[in-house]
């Protein structure tokens, strides 16, 4: 049985047979929802590579301490993922965010496509963003990742060609396309960007920018997939072809 995991802000300065103190919305979670109880073992992680295992040495109202017996460090995973993620309608951003924290990406960057129908303007662009980060918070927890994924400011279509213009490989998913995923050569270092379109598909302007700032246009395959789950597929497919899956 895996142990639950909870993400602390930092992990600087724990050692074997000492304490880390959990405190806030974490502890209440851990305390009040997960039941936490003295002596039951639990993983803490700063979401920076750093884990410790322990057990849980007292408890509070809204704060634990869990008595360290081990410390793991893992390094970033490589190559790097990132996932640039058309903004879609209703709650399909939350499960976008879901599946590719799961699956193992590092950043996901929200994007303003010319035929997004979602629109992130004032409250509602702070409280979406809120959202998106406090899914990936989840599911990286759910998923025991050392390293917590990043979720981005929402970004223009200049930041997107800025992106792609630094990375490894850059792809961009076009049901048009003319070249499979699985034709190209994949990185086994470095940064891969994955740029997905909104509902409504991506403009003609969009793809010449993208392609012309080094981004390969791409199809999955002959089916096409909702903006939601195309990015934790294309991943998958890339991520297949690397050391990371071995």
């Amino acid at each position: 049985m895996s142990l639950p995991v909870h993400l602390v802000p930092s992990l600087a300065g724990a050692a074997v047979g000492g304490l880390v103190e959990v405190t806030g919305d974490e502890a209440h979670h851990g305390v009040a929802v997960r039941r936490l109880r003295v002596g039951e073992p639990v993983v803490l992680t700063d979401g920076l590579g750093t884990a410790v295992t322990g057990v849980v040495a007292s408890t509070g109202k809204r704060v634990f301490a869990v008595r360290v017996s081990e410390i793991a460090l893992t390094p970033r995973s490589s190559p790097e993922i990132v996932v640039v993620q058309a903004l879609p309608k209703g709650d399909r951003g939350e499960l976008a965010v879901e599946v590719l924290t799961e699956i193992g990406v590092a950043r996901i960057v929200p994007w303003a496509a010319s035929r997004s129908v979602a629109i992130w303007k004032g409250d509602r662009a702070v409280k979406s963003l809120a959202r998106w980060r406090a899914t990936a918070r989840e599911a990286g927890k759910q998923a025991r990742r050392p390293w917590a994924v990043s979720v981005s400011e929402l970004a223009s279509t200049v930041d997107v060609v800025s992106l792609l213009a630094s990375a490894d490989l850059a792809v961009v998913l076009h049901e048009a396309a003319s070249q499979s995923l699985v034709s190209l050569p994949v990185p086994d270092t470095g940064r891969i960007v994955v740029v997905v379109g909104p509902e409504g598909g991506l403009t003609d302007d969009e793809i010449e920018v993208f392609t012309g700032s080094g981004a390969v246009a791409v199809r999955l395959g002959s089916e096409v997939l909702r903006t939601s789950t195309a990015g934790v597929a294309a991943v998958a497919a890339l991520l297949s072809r690397t050391s990371r899956w071995v």
